[in-house]
């Protein structure tokens, strides 16, 4: 058996009553085993939180790990030119080793940040490199190949035909569902209705009723889309469009969702439709400001993520949480998300959107040990008089001193321990050179 302590913290628990206690963390196998004021018993392994807050590990349901090597390559555009004119041709012009190098960024720039689970959609080709990376990572990680067949103006190589788009999603997560100890998983993952055949989402909508599977997709993000999925679909609404093919189920997880009327939000609601909240990305792609407290106010599971590097261009939760609240705040007014809310989205939320609330999202004896500790003695977190309004409206990423996944540190006294950081931004900036000569941008 192993074990590590963490030791002299200030422990937001994010449990069904948000307890939040002074003291320590003991963690057995991986597993939190107890959680008091003072644990005496030996462990194999100290973590010294130094007063900080510790709280359970961030998780993001909505990341493209593939699109990395694409910061700084797309900025400046609406969505569909943005998808067309750079990642797209970009993606096409990726590589087994262009991918793993885009990974392994993500991965060191997630865990460095408080990040340790992740939804994410890679491209349509070589997901295996993608599910590699994060495996040697440590992040905790639920992956899906794209899945596009339908998409006239998307580069050749993106175009799949349909049943080779099924049968590939479906081997994938023969070999890698459950893997690394059940840390790594696969999902189904057709990009959005624009680019997906009607086929192709009723084959997935029938795959995951019948092995339980999340499908992840993109939904009414921007005006431009819901116009092309009204004009293919005979006048449906974005969702409405999905509902029609039997994909509204509590296992689609849906990013965005940015332009829902009452209707929408309804069937949302009644279907248990899980919502991809990604504020900075829809900054700035001009996208909008999803009706997030009108959501949550129906009872839907509205959790948090980046989106990714093209489009953010930052991959830091705490900016998202900060971004989350005071844009609602803006919409409506302010206090209707408060920043307790806002980390619940951001850990328990994002637990129940993965269907892992019985694994991780709080400190609780029995869940997986994916824990944070956030440093209490940077200036701008000072004096810091109520522990969840300091974490969400001013904290950042690079405020966190430990990240730990499934009791392993990943991260302690600031260093990343499984990936050297140095190099994995030497070979992104190599990769990212060779990428875009193949893309011809």
């Amino acid at each position: 058996m192993t074990s590590l302590l963490i030791r002299s913290g200030l422990i937001l628990t994010m449990n069904d009553r948000f307890d939040v206690v002074e003291g320590d963390v003991s963690i057995k196998d991986g597993r939190i085993a107890a959680i008091a004021p003072h644990i005496d018993e030996p462990h194999d392994r100290i973590v010294d939180a130094r007063g900080g807050y510790v709280l359970p590990g961030l998780i993001q349901t909505h990341i493209h790990l593939c699109q990395t090597l694409f910061r700084g390559y797309a900025d400046d555009l609406p969505l569909m030119d943005w998808l067309r004119r750079r990642v797209w041709p970009m993606e096409a012009a990726h590589t087994p080793e262009t991918l793993r190098a885009a990974t392994r960024l993500a991965a060191t720039e997630l865990l460095a940040s408080g990040t340790t689970a992740v939804l994410t959609m890679e491209t349509v080709h070589d997901t295996d490199a993608v599910f590699e990376a994060v495996a040697q990572s440590g992040l905790r990680a639920t992956i899906g190949k794209c899945m596009m067949d339908s998409d006239a103006q998307a580069p050749r190589r993106l175009r799949e035909r349909t049943r080779d788009s099924i049968d590939e999603s479906v081997a994938i997560r023969k070999r890698w569902h459950g893997a690394a100890n059940g840390r790594l998983r696969a999902a189904f993952a057709p990009r959005f209705a624009v680019s997906c055949s009607r086929d192709l989402l009723e084959a997935v909508a029938s795959l995951s009723r019948e092995q339980q599977a999340i499908v992840h997709t993109h939904a009414s993000e921007s005006r431009d889309e819901i116009a092309i999925v009204k004009q293919m679909s005979g006048g449906l609404s974005n969702l409405e469009y999905l509902a029609s093919v039997r994909l509204t189920s509590p296992h689609l997880c849906a990013a965005h969702c940015v332009w829902v009327d009452d209707r929408e939000q309804q069937l949302l609601a009644d279907r248990d439709v899980k919502v991809l909240h990604c504020p900075g990305s829809n900054l700035k792609l001009g996208s909008g400001i999803a009706p997030v407290a009108e959501m949550r106010a129906r009872g839907i599971t509205v959790s948090l993520g980046a989106d990714g590097a093209a489009c953010n261009n930052r991959l830091d939760m705490f900016e998202e949480m900060r971004l989350a609240a005071v844009l609602q705040a803006m919409r409506t007014q302010p206090g209707v998300l408060p920043a307790r809310d806002v980390l619940a989205m951001a850990t328990r939320a994002g637990a129940r959107t993965l269907g892992l609330d019985a694994e991780i999202g709080s400190i609780e004896a029995g869940k997986r040990a994916d824990v944070i500790v956030v440093d209490r003695d940077r200036p701008h977190l000072a004096p810091g008089p109520d522990p969840y309004s300091t974490l969400v409206y001013a904290a950042r990423g690079s405020d966190v001193r430990t990240t730990i996944v499934d009791g392993e540190p990943l991260v302690d006294d600031f260093t990343p321990l499984r990936i050297d950081r140095a190099e994995a931004a030497a070979q992104a900036r190599i990769a990212a050179r060779d990428l875009l000569l193949r893309a011809e941008l």
